[in-house]
């Protein structure tokens, strides 16, 4: 039983941040080292706020946890002290809490029913509280491999070694396929390799777990770009079945505002891809904003990314653009009453270190040198409203008043329009939606026989929450399809829709 009463002993503590000038001098995570006992101690307290609230929505209700993670189980055997059983727990439903407890928004959190007022204090700290399990997990021996007792026969290739792929293959191999990841990268992890930076998630975490599946059975082919390499024919002739979660990774470019042409403007995976790799010890960016004025244009989670990786490559300075109006601080009951996730204002740790962001502003011209290379941007206030005839967004200037600010590198960092065009989907005779995804039956199976689909490239660029809860739910539709029944969990249907977050 919960303490009913918690959340009126304690108040909502964040985790303490490294200094700014330590972070901006390391690539390590943000956070402050904090010695077990006490971590635990006061993630105890934490834990303890979550109250008697009869109805969860923190994993339930169409706007909480994906994964529908038992979150009152493991607060309240958090706030007994028994790790043990908090960790059973937690990964019953969640194959890499330590992935979710660093990069997840926390769409429980907007769920929690401490969320409805503001004289609670605040949601219970669900994510500080899912790491910290997972934390005191690795650190007292309770992952261990799980490897299965039997063998189906079966064969299943996975491609895409991201989340989505990396749950799907877990949880084969758990039930006794032999399951083989092919990843095109030369190392594994997919967006979580070279596209989360270092200092949101070292990559140590990400290898510690690639450890276990190899432990227990998986097999991993890097460099690979299956339809290539291996052909489809070869990928047929293999396997038994394959899943496809190769990702939504194709990026939205700007190909109307004049000056695009001009040097030093990039996509932003094309400025975090080679940051990664540089961290993992490959050499020089090629795109770097050491000694430069950075324009980051996009205000979500891969402009931050962009914007804390500037900053720690030194850059002279950095704005981060978004053409809608600086979000409110708290919620907006009309907007987005609870429990649905909130429209307010997010300031990421990257956005304490340096800089500044401006809102309601787009870029009207790309400004450049007799050289061609970008020098600034030319920025107009505007507004965002919708056409009354087709629906379509546009973007109005407010005024005729024109602001140019330094960029001698500016980085676009407005979404990603599905899956790349790859041989792989011709090979398998499948086509793109209109969204760029790939679309699938009930069962997960595209219209290719024996193919399934999860993750970014079935729902479109997403979080991490929704790819692993993708992934789970593929590997147990491909176990029943190889053995004709399961019992692995499959938390969500191919037709749910994040009410949460958008």
């Amino acid at each position: 039983m919960a303490d009913p009463t918690g959340f009126l002993k304690h108040e909502r503590e964040e985790p303490k941040k490294k200094s700014k000038e330590e972070r901006l001098a390391t690539w390590g995570e943000v956070y402050a080292d904090v010695e077990p006992a006490e971590r635990n101690e006061k993630v105890r307290k934490q834990a303890s706020r979550c109250m008697d609230c009869g109805i969860p929505f923190c994993h339930s209700g169409g706007s909480g946890c994906p994964l529908g993670n038992l979150i009152p189980e493991w607060n309240d055997l958090v706030r007994r002290g028994d790790w043990a059983a908090a960790s059973d727990r937690l990964h019953a439903t969640n194959n890499f809490p330590e992935f979710t407890g660093k990069l997840c928004p926390a769409p429980c959190e907007a769920g929690c029913v401490l969320s409805i007022s503001p004289l609670s204090g605040g949601p219970v700290a669900i994510k500080r509280v899912e790491q910290t399990i997972a934390d005191q997990s690795w650190e007292a021996g309770y992952v261990q491999p799980q490897v299965s007792a039997v063998s189906s026969g079966q064969r299943v290739a996975v491609v895409g070694s991201g989340p989505a792929g990396l749950a799907a293959a877990q949880q084969l191999t758990r039930a006794g396929h032999e399951v083989t990841v092919y990843e095109r990268d030369d190392r594994l992890g997919g967006l979580l390799r070279y596209g989360i930076p270092e200092f949101k998630m070292e990559k140590k975490v990400l290898d510690r777990r690639l450890a276990q599946l190899r432990k227990e059975g998986t097999k991993f082919v890097t460099g690979c770009e299956v339809g290539v390499d291996l052909t489809v024919e070869e990928l047929r002739a293999g396997y038994d079945a394959v899943v496809l979660a190769v990702g939504a990774l194709r990026g939205r470019d700007d190909t109307t505002t004049p000056g695009r042409e001009l040097s030093g403007i990039h996509l932003a995976m094309e400025h975090l891809v080679p940051a990664n790799k540089y961290v993992e010890g490959d050499g020089p960016s090629p795109v770097d904003a050491a000694g430069k004025h950075v324009v980051i244009i996009g205000g979500g989670d891969t402009g931050a990314d962009s914007y804390g990786t500037a900053t720690r490559q030194g850059a002279l300075s950095v704005t981060q653009l978004d053409q809608y109006p600086t979000p409110p601080s708290t919620r907006d009951d009309e907007r987005s009453p609870w429990p649905t996730w909130p429209y307010i204002l997010r300031t990421y740790p990257a956005h304490e270190e340096a800089g500044e962001r401006k809102f309601a502003v787009a870029v009207k011209r790309f400004v450049g040198d007799e050289n061609g290379t970008v020098r600034g941007v030319e920025l107009q206030q505007v507004k965002v409203q919708k056409d009354r005839e087709t629906g379509r967004r546009e973007v109005i200037p407010v005024n005729d008043e024109v602001e140019e600010v330094p960029a001698d590198l500016v980085l676009l960092a407005i979404g990603f329009e599905g899956v790349e065009h790859m041989p792989l989907l011709d090979g398998l005779g499948l086509s793109l939606t209109k969204r760029g995804t790939l679309s699938c039956g009930a069962d997960w199976q595209t219209e290719s026989p024996g193919v399934f689909v999860c993750g970014d490239a079935h729902r479109g660029a997403s979080l991490v929450v929704w790819a692993i809860a993708e992934g789970r739910s593929v590997a147990s539709a491909v176990d029943a399809y190889l053995t004709g029944a399961s019992d692995l969990p499959a938390p969500v249907h191919p037709t749910a829709l994040p009410l949460a977050v958008v």
